[in-house]
């Protein structure tokens, strides 16, 4: 007779906790990409005991960091890597070797990708470990990791051309690439047509010269300085070392639109020459518009003293360039004065009303409205003395001629509409 038999169950299996602090630590580098490298490692810092922090770094940030993740996340650690020891010098960092061997080998597949004519998605990861690895990575603290990844480099900070000597501890990458180089060929004897694209890399890498090394310090500390101009104004020494080398940050450029509002705010002086390179672009694959990406900005400026500025500037520029519409000539000022200045107008007085609401509902307190009315006048007054705007033409005048009239409690908005009142008749 079959009798059934009875089992006792296992105990279930206790499932383990996940680690509290690694969970922060992920939450942090999935969530600072938008804040500056140095406020995400400090935060780094202030979650993890000193103690805990190299082996969770081991344990969690090496892992990122050789992984094929995202830029913007690979940078960060990369950055939290090196600010954990960067009172001290890079060389005694003990993640140096595994910032080295990352730089090498994302390095290598830059040079290999853009023999073929391609571009590696991981340029500006390469940037940014050389920029540490030089001992320049305090340099990274005010952007975030977006920024960073977002930012296009020009010719000149390509992988390519980014070296780093050889001190005693790691192989020299020049001659590791060969080296590497040298067996794939040995290993495809068969296959010709693999090994080319490899052959022309060592030539061009050979190329770099410490002359050319240097040259390429100096446009990278003009790109951060060019980044900190949004931050900050720039002194006198600081815009005198940046101005020649504008045209090389320009085309590519190194700046967005987005950039611009902000670098005009704090350096205006600066910001024209650069708008000036900007307008003289033509249309590209990654701005397809060309001038207009620009112009658009510059209708959208808060109508502030440095906006008047950079517009008075930019209305008196005779720099000549290609008109991408028609395909013949003009100049910078040509092109403000019909694709920009007539919607800049009309914005500023958008802004102001709004300005003006605000004050009236008690949203803020300040003499926003009372100054932007008084300048946006004075700057209409200087349009008409030098003959750039026509204060009998309805198109130029109308809508400014309604605003100062609106406002004519304002002395300086009296005045203007006197003067509009008396083209008109």
């Amino acid at each position: 007779m079959q009798t059934a038999t009875y089992r006792v169950p296992p105990p279930p299996t206790p499932m383990t906790a996940p680690d509290p602090l690694r969970a922060s630590v992920s939450h942090l580098l999935s969530r600072a990409y938008g804040l500056p490298c140095s406020t995400a490692a400090q935060a780094f810092v202030q979650l993890v005991q000193p103690t805990s922090r190299f082996q969770l770094a081991l344990d969690a940030l090496l892992p990122i960091l050789d992984s094929r993740g995202q830029l913007e996340q690979r940078i960060l650690v990369s950055y939290i890597l090196f600010s954990l020891y960067s009172p001290h010098p890079i060389a005694i960092n003990p993640f140096k070797s595994a910032l080295f061997a990352t730089f090498n080998k994302e390095r290598d597949a830059a040079v290999r990708m853009a023999g073929s004519g391609g571009l590696s998605e991981n340029e500006q990861l390469v940037w940014v470990l050389w920029k540490i690895l030089k001992g320049d990575g305090n340099d990274l603290g005010p952007y975030s990791p977006s920024t960073l990844a977002r930012s296009p480099l020009p010719p000149k900070l390509r992988a390519l051309n980014l070296m780093l000597d050889s001190d005693g501890q790691f192989a020299d990458p020049l001659e590791q690439f060969v080296g590497e180089s040298a067996q794939s060929a040995d290993t495809r004897k068969d296959t010709p047509r693999q090994s080319a694209p490899i052959v022309l890399n060592v030539q061009q890498e050979a190329q770099v010269t410490p002359e050319e090394d240097e040259k390429n310090e100096t446009v990278s500390h003009a790109m951060s300085l060019l980044l900190v101009a949004r931050e900050r104004v720039l002194t006198l020494s600081e815009q005198r070392f940046l101005n020649p080398l504008i045209r090389e940050l320009t085309s590519p450029p190194i700046l967005t639109s987005v950039d611009l509002p902000p670098l005009i705010s704090f350096n205006p002086t600066l910001a024209h020459p650069i708008l000036v390179a900007l307008l003289a672009n033509a249309p590209s694959t990654a701005n397809p518009q060309g001038p207009f990406t620009y112009l658009d900005v510059l209708q959208q400026l808060p109508p502030t003293l440095p906006t008047f500025d950079i517009f008075g500037r930019l209305l008196r520029d005779e720099t000549p360039i290609t008109d991408v519409t028609t395909g013949g000539k003009t100049t910078i000022a040509d092109l403000v004065r019909s694709e920009a200045l007539g919607g800049f107008i009309h914005e500023s007085i958008e802004w102001l009303e709004k300005a003006e609401r605000e004050e009236r509902e008690g949203l803020i307190s300040d003499d926003r409205f009372s100054k932007g009315v008084q300048n946006l006048c004075r700057f209409y007054n200087s349009l008409i003395k030098f003959s750039i705007v026509d204060p009998s033409s309805d198109a130029d005048s109308a809508e400014m001629m309604h605003f100062t009239l609106r406002n004519s409690r304002f002395e300086d908005a009296n005045l203007l509409y006197r003067h509009l009142a008396m083209g008109k008749f």
